[in-house]
């Protein structure tokens, strides 16, 4: 078993009603021989350089996240996609410690099988921008703009998925329509939706 790492202690120690099962799982994930860091604020298990788990937790569960998850088998289809915009990423999610205990052989496979995925070196086939649908109302103002659509399509490909998501995300024409407005500034400045 590898050690814990003493910067991540206090993370185990507030997670509050989840304590007894994120330690749980921290003892699982390292007797598989990750190493162990504190980063975007969680534990990050770590083979080589390269993130191949993570435990957060969440109001009404905690998760390991396997950053790789949608390249794993999934034989006991236990993982689980939190939105359809997750590329990558999958959780296994749990609600008590004895789930914990019920699957850890099981957890111990899937944490060897995305050791081995990063070992051998795969990729998610992450989908490109172009492939998003974007929004009837700022495809319209595109249309009518060119600084906005040259400054929209000068972002990076993830500042626009950002702005696609976002605009995509209202049920109402006119909610989608105000965000549009509200942001045709920021994009022509060069910034992404959360800048």
């Amino acid at each position: 078993m590898n050690k814990m790492n003493p910067k991540v202690d206090w993370y185990f120690n507030k997670a509050g009603k989840w304590e007894k099962e994120t330690r749980k799982l921290r003892t699982i994930v390292l007797d598989c021989g990750l190493d162990e860091e504190l980063k975007w604020g969680c534990p990050c298990y770590t083979s080589g350089k390269s993130n191949i788990i993570l435990i957060h937790v969440f109001k009404d569960y905690c998760a390991l996240l396997f950053f790789k998850g949608a390249l794993l088998k999934d034989e006991k289809a236990i993982l689980i996609q939190q939105t359809k915009n997750v590329q990558s990423a999958r959780q296994i999610r749990f609600t008590n410690a004895k789930e914990i205990d019920e699957l850890k052989s099981i957890l111990k496979e899937y944490i060897h099988e995305a050791i081995e995925v990063e070992k051998a070196g795969l990729k998610v086939e992450l989908k490109k921008t172009s492939e998003y649908p974007v929004p009837e109302e700022f495809q319209t103002k595109l249309d009518k703009n060119r600084a906005l659509k040259k400054a929209f399509e000068s972002l990076t490909p993830g500042r626009q998925r950002g702005y696609i998501y976002y605009f995509s995300q209202p049920k109402l024409a006119k909610t989608r329509e105000a965000r549009v407005e509200k942001y045709m500034q920021q994009i022509l400045d060069g910034k992404g939706v959360d800048d």
